[in-house]
């Protein structure tokens, strides 16, 4: 079998995910014809889609010293170090490419991909934008760069560009289930019930035809499921969400025992270690970690308190993750010998190494927030590396809690354990253990901030936490809802974006009747 042949069968694994065949087909083809920069490249092709990202920008770069002008490998690059957290270097090789070759549409769309991650939401409008008008020069359907367009306008509020661009899409390809849940979040809080009613309608006519693949029929099964909770017909909602769960459940693999023998080990480890007696250097600025369960008020409590007119809030960063996975864990367990090493150096890595990652951001302010909410896994380690941080968990009542995860659907793997109600429960549990463990390991550290109370009485709570973060009062934190100064990237915009209300106080009791098994295992 000849080059070509070879190279064709490796691109069709490569297409279908089969990542390991390409790479082994790789590994005999390289020593067929070696130095050949294609194989090398689709080399760390593989290693990219199995999420080895550095092993990846290995042989992008090898291919590259070969052939530095192959702008495939140089994308791909980018990709692997915007992945890594690397992002000042992907930024300097995305801006190589538009300028080696100013129509590679790729690089525009990857590039304001990384803006996104940035918060820098005016030039990734623009390389969105500019992406779009060569796509339509050279014939190229625009729909998936106009739907991250619409995600951009949407998380700095600008809901009726948002909702042109989506509206744009549906004429001309009425089945994109995307566009089809994105426009319904957006009829909710614009408060257009007629136009909410008439989309529902058409989308259930779509499902009903049922031309539809797994991952349309999802995203339409938990659109329909919202747009009747919206109109608060429940019992039709609930038959909706429970079908999207399923289908989505049957798709992928959960991840909850992974999460579990993380949280339990994490006891295990840290039961043994004072960590009030380790010393670390302190860092210039400051981080206010908020976090908590997934749809606990993370977003909500984010955008009050980087209202501050000292606090700039950096949303949901993945670094403090892939940092403490990449320097302490080996698979799925924690390396203790190298935590207790990185302790006893005064040296404080991780936070040097954080900070260096957020330098991109261009942030003048001193004090920072992180929301991711799973960082409540990690609050050991920022006790230990972030020595004057804050950190805020927020609790909400599990009921509401769990119905909501049960209600959304997650881009990231990482959420893969929450379309199933035995798995959500168990979460839960391990998240409490793991909470309470924290708290009598560290008492007096940590804030807890009450959902239920920051609705109910939000000026009195508002005021309690920005003592706690040593913050002097600031109207725009009651005001938050006229702040855009944060743009939101989560489920939770639409409450976000308006002033607090308690409708979601108690709407578990509306789903009550239809999800017994599920509360009572609560109760």
């Amino acid at each position: 079998m000849d080059f070509v042949k070879k190279a064709t069968i490796l691109q069709k694994y490569l297409s279908v995910g089969n990542f390991k065949k390409v790479i082994e087909g790789c590994k005999i083809l390289n020593k067929k014809f070696p130095r050949n920069p294609f194989v090398i490249n689709l080399m760390g092709m593989g290693y990219q889609g199995l999420n080895q990202h550095n092993q990846a920008i290995h042989f992008f770069q090898a291919s590259l010293n070969i052939n530095p002008s192959n702008i495939a490998a140089m994308n791909n690059l980018a990709n692997s170090l915007k992945f890594i957290g690397q992002l000042e270097k992907a930024e300097q090789v995305y801006k190589k490419i538009i300028q080696m070759d100013p129509n590679y549409i790729k690089a525009y769309n990857n590039y304001a991909n990384l803006k996104t991650t940035i918060n820098d939401f005016t030039g990734a409008i623009k390389l969105y934008e500019q992406a779009i008008k060569i796509s339509k020069k050279k014939n190229i359907n625009p729909k998936d760069l106009m739907l991250q367009l619409s995600d951009a306008f949407q998380s700095v509020n600008e809901v009726e560009k948002s909702q042109k661009i989506l509206e744009d899409i549906l004429k001309i390809d009425e089945k994109n289930s995307i566009a089809n849940k994105a426009l319904g979040n957006i009829y909710k809080y614009s408060t257009k019930k007629k136009e909410t009613i008439a989309h529902l309608s058409k989308m259930e006519q779509i499902l009903k035809n049922n031309n539809l693949d797994d991952y349309q029929k999802t995203n339409f099964l938990f659109a329909i499921g919202k747009a009747y909770d919206d109109l608060k017909d429940f019992k039709t909602a609930s038959k909706f969400i429970k079908l999207a769960n399923q289908n989505q459940e049957k798709n992928i693999k959960s991840n909850l025992d992974q999460e579990v023998k993380i949280m339990n080990n994490l006891q295990k480890i840290f039961n043994d270690i004072d960590i009030n007696k380790i010393h670390k250097s302190y860092s210039k600025k400051k981080v206010i970690f908020i976090c908590g369960m997934p749809r606990s008020g993370t977003t909500l409590t984010e955008q009050i308190v980087a209202s501050h007119n000292k606090v700039i809030g950096a949303g949901e960063l993945v670094f403090l993750h892939n940092i403490i996975h990449e320097n302490f864990f080996n698979k799925l367990e924690i390396k203790k010998n190298h935590l207790v090493e990185k302790q006893n150096d005064y040296k404080n890595f991780l936070n040097e190494e954080y900070f260096s990652k957020l330098k991109i951001f261009n942030y003048e302010q001193e004090i920072i927030t992180d929301k991711t909410p799973q960082n409540f896994k990690w609050i050991g380690f920022i006790k230990i590396f972030f020595p004057n941080c804050k950190i805020i968990h927020i609790k909400r009542n599990p009921k509401e809690i769990c119905l909501s995860i049960f209600k959304n659907y997650f881009t990231s793997s990482l959420m893969n354990w929450a379309y199933n109600f035995d798995d959500i429960l168990n979460y839960y549990h391990n998240y409490n253990s793991l909470m309470d463990f924290w708290y009598s390991k560290l008492p007096g550290f940590i804030y807890t901030l009450e959902y239920e109370n920051l609705i109910t009485n939000k000026k009195a709570e508002i005021e309690k936490l920005l003592d706690f973060c040593d913050l002097e009062w600031d109207d725009n934190c009651l005001n938050h809802h006229s702040n855009n100064k944060t743009p939101i990237k989560t489920a939770s915009i639409a409450q976000a974006r308006n002033p607090i209300y308690n409708s979601s106080l108690s709407l578990s009791d509306s789903y009550k009747p239809y999800f017994k098994d599920f509360f009572n295992k609560l109760d």
